[in-house]
């Protein structure tokens, strides 16, 4: 446990069941804390490179069969990366490269040589519409983008904007019009094929670990989507603690089913399993059979999930589903009710389930379950990581609340954020001077320390793992020339934990179906986005100072089972 500096006088200890302090109001960590390297000059692609394992196998296309040893892996990411210094692209430092694409065994390579460089790494889900990714491009402003031939039609039109394909094709091979495009370069096939240059090369400036290595786009804890700057500290801690949970002499099989242009498959798939010589079986795209199916031919022993695809699981006919050899599962994004842990324990009981709780501000880290005894503690979402120090705080009066007292949680941990991207005044909203986190997540911690996240202070809606923000979606709906004033609402699902609802009021005299509503939106956004359910009001309530009182249209909505 990380205990505070001890002082004169016994306030100051910590309470070992629940690593609660009462002199400071602060819960430690129970977990043996992790040791982290100290040179200020390391990136997380040498990190990586040096740690210690018997692993042979880095990833297999689940698709393909296709297989990458650990050396090929380095030999990629170093020819990659010789590539993209040189003219001319020349990327050098501080420089964003945009990744807008489904899971692919290049994902990890292009961003291991990236990060090697001191470029930062941005992301963007391949569903999102053209109009959304133009944003995230003008805000990021990236350097280069890669991306497959059938993607390229959703980047924006610009003549600044350099492209690589994440084709194994050559441009004289393929005969699709968008050959002419003058903005691509190349493929990654190309880049794959030069020589790597020596490492580290002598002209390239030296990376720090205090500097940004990934720009990943969250809603943030105040609803409005913002970029959240990541460094080489905060993955190289994520990586140590990752890394402390397995055994480098007995290396895992995992099914990557998670997007990794998410957080969670971005540090997990493309960094820190890696580290721990970990197989990654690259799964493009989700489908249950599909799943089944690398499950057995490359005999995957983890499999991480989200809650919606163990749900489905369970609910496959009477009988068992192939599993082989797998032998824990991992649920991220939130909880596991009872029942359904159970339910699996039942049918499965040979497999362990384990839970974890953490954001994109927080490096997805912040608390897990470890152990089957762990997860049996229903409704949590486990201990702390290690390194991690925590309060819950009173919203309203800002005070620090002791044992099983419900409030926001603040995090403070080596992987938490730089900082939210351009945005000094969002970043102070959320991170203080002392380095503590606003999760924005309503949340208490029991006598035996674990944490139960309650509700949530921030308004976003989660709908299969995806967070979809009420704000983006109310603007759009008030361009809709029938529509006088809108709010939109988390609405229960049991299969996709939440979706988006709107109360919508008509201008006068409109007839404006809710079909039409649902039409209009979906139209214009990513399919996780799309309104799915609305009603018709005649006003929306707000406070004195404008602001929709949700929770009053939540508890309507709840109340009436629409």
């Amino acid at each position: 446990m990380a205990y505070p500096e001890k002082k004169k006088g016994s306030e100051w200890e910590v309470d070992p069941r629940s690593g609660f302090c009462a002199a400071n109001a602060t819960f430690y960590s129970k977990r043996r804390p992790v040791a982290l390297p100290a040179e200020p000059d390391l990136d997380v692609t040498t990190f990586l490179t040096s740690r210690r394992h018997s692993g042979t196998t880095a990833l297999i296309d689940a698709a393909t069969g296709r297989r990458v040893s650990f050396p090929e892996l380095w030999r990629s990411v170093a020819a990659v990366a010789s590539s993209l210094r040189a003219p001319p692209l020349s990327l050098r430092k501080g420089l964003v490269v945009l990744l807008l694409s489904p899971n692919s065994i290049h994902f990890p390579v292009v961003a291991l040589a990236a990060m090697s460089l001191g470029a930062v790494i941005t992301t963007t889900n391949p569903v999102n519409t053209p109009a959304e990714i133009a944003r995230q491009v003008a805000d990021a402003a990236p350097a280069v983008a890669f991306a497959p031939r059938a993607l390229v039609p959703k980047l924006p039109a610009r003549p600044d904007l350099p492209i690589v394909l994440l084709d194994d094709s050559r441009l004289a091979a393929a005969a699709d019009d968008d050959d002419d495009d003058p903005r691509i370069l190349c493929t990654i096939a190309d880049m794959l094929a030069a020589d790597p240059d020596p490492i580290p090369h002598p002209m390239m400036e030296p990376v720090r670990q205090d500097d940004p290595a990934t720009l990943l786009y969250s809603s943030g804890t105040t609803g409005a989507s913002k970029g959240v700057v990541a460094t080489h500290r905060n993955l190289i801690s994520m990586v140590q603690i990752i890394i402390s949970r397995f055994n480098p002499d007995e290396p895992e099989t995992f099914l990557c089913t998670i997007p990794m242009f998410h957080v969670y498959g971005l540090v997990a798939f493309s960094t820190g399993l890696l580290g721990a010589g970990s197989t990654i079986v690259v799964l493009p795209k989700f489908e249950m059979g599909e799943m089944l199916r690398a499950i057995e031919a490359y005999g995957v022993t983890y499999l991480p999930l989200v809650p919606p695809i163990l749900v489905a699981m369970l609910g496959v006919g009477s009988g068992k589903l192939r599993l082989g050899r797998v032998r824990r599962i991992h649920s991220s994004g939130a909880p596991l009710s009872r029942e359904v842990i159970e339910g699996f324990r039942d049918k499965y009981p040979g497999i362990e389930i384990l839970q974890a709780y953490g954001l994109t501000e927080t490096t997805a880290l912040g608390a897990s379950t470890d152990s089957p005894e762990e997860c049996r503690r229903y409704g949590s979402a486990g201990l702390l990581a290690p390194n991690t120090e925590a309060r819950v705080v009173d919203p309203d009066t800002g005070k620090p609340l002791p044992v099983n007292r419900t409030g926001e949680l603040w995090i403070r941990g080596p992987y938490v954020m730089k900082g939210y991207f351009k945005n000094e005044e969002a970043t102070r909203s959320t991170l203080d001077s002392e380095g503590w986190l606003r999760t924005g997540d309503l949340c208490y911690i029991d006598e035996d320390g674990y944490l139960f996240v309650v509700d949530r202070l921030k308004e976003l809606i989660k709908y299969k793992g995806y967070q979809v923000p009420p704000a983006e979606l109310e603007a759009l709906l008030l361009t809709h020339p029938d529509i006088v004033d809108a709010a939109v609402i988390p609405f229960p699902d049991k299969a996709a934990g939440q979706v988006p609802m709107a109360y919508v009021v008509r201008k006068d005299g409109s007839q404006l179906s809710e079909n039409e509503v649902m039409k209009f939106v979906e139209k214009q956004v990513a399919p996780y986005k799309k309104i799915r359910k609305v009603a018709f009001v005649s006003n929306i309530p707000k406070s004195a100072s404008g602001k929709i009182l949700r929770k009053d249209l939540i508890k309507l909505a709840t109340a009436s089972k629409l």
